[in-house]
């Protein structure tokens, strides 16, 4: 697996905390599915949040904490609307966050639904998560993690992509398959998430980056994430607010899905917060306290100490 891991080590200040981050590329021999077009990539700051695109080498950044106190892991997907990664406030801040808690995480760039880049590009952002997991778990004794304490975190059109890897494993998408290693999350954290392709609950935007203007219900079906929970879907975490313009009847659907299939879940849903606020965001009121209710979440499953 050495031979195929191409991983640069950086020093790097996030949330004010010294951390050592290893870069993983996902497909250091070629990504699957590209169309040959090499552009850099864009990464511009909005109200002091860093949005990329134009990702063509999708990559893990690993975040290990100086006191791990866990053998769990999460890979963390920003969100975006499937057009950008908000990658420090819903990435890498979170990964700081995990690894004050002794927790290791990985934060993924994906690929974006781009068909001026990609092949076949709606399927390109679950490939990457997918190879994540084979990636991960393949060296969970490398990182000191428990391959079967794995879980996935996501943010808005990120919270998607989880839960749709969430309910998608059965399935391995694209060009790489590999069997014998899982690609099913051992537990899943969703934020804020967009969960349904339904038009009359969905975020129409992230609905149409990933499949396109028109879609058919075949496909509106296929990624509308609550009618494909199972009795082994991972144990999952919601948050929503009742102001935010991604409805809380995502996570609503979601937990109503996981409830009718015995799959462990909880969701706090609050009056007032708006969209994409993660860690960042301040005098927002009692939403603010999310992060404690997810934290009591995970010692409660022994992820956490």
């Amino acid at each position: 697996m050495k031979k195929l891991l191409i991983t640069l080590f950086i020093m790097s200040i996030f949330s004010g905390t010294n951390a050592q981050v290893e870069t993983i590329l996902l497909y250091p021999k070629g990504v699957p599915g590209s169309k040959g077009i090499q552009i850099p990539e864009d990464s511009q700051t909005s109200d002091g949040i860093t949005l990329l695109k134009d990702i063509t080498q999708p990559a893990l950044f690993v975040y290990q904490p100086k006191n791990k106190t866990s053998d769990a892991a999460v890979i963390i997907c920003p969100g975006g609307g499937y057009s950008v990664l908000a990658i420090d406030h819903e990435g890498y801040d979170i990964a700081a966050w995990f690894n004050e808690r002794g927790v290791t995480a990985f934060v993924l760039k994906n690929r974006l639904p781009q068909d001026e880049l990609f092949e076949n590009a709606e399927i390109r952002p679950l490939q990457d998560a997918q190879q994540a997991f084979r990636i991960v778990r393949k060296n969970a004794t490398k990182y000191g993690i428990s391959p079967e304490k794995i879980g996935i975190m996501g943010f808005s059109a990120g919270g998607h992509l989880a839960a749709t890897a969430s309910t998608h494993f059965e399935t391995q998408v694209g060009e790489i398959l590999d069997t014998t290693v899982s690609v099913r999350p051992d537990f899943s954290l969703l934020i804020y998430p967009v969960i349904t392709f339904n038009e009359t609950v969905t975020h129409s935007g992230s609905r149409e980056n990933l499949l396109g203007k028109t879609p058919t219900q075949e496909k509106i079906d296929l990624y509308s994430n609550d009618l494909h929970v199972m009795t082994n879907t991972p144990p999952t975490f919601l948050i929503s607010t009742t102001d935010d313009f991604v409805s809380p009847e995502n996570s609503i659907l979601y937990f109503q899905a996981c409830r009718k299939n015995n799959v462990p879940v909880e969701m706090h849903i609050y009056e007032k917060g708006g969209h994409g606020y993660a860690l960042k965001k301040k005098g927002l009121g009692p939403v603010e306290t999310w992060p404690a209710r997810m934290e009591d979440w995970l010692r409660e499953r022994k992820l956490m100490k």
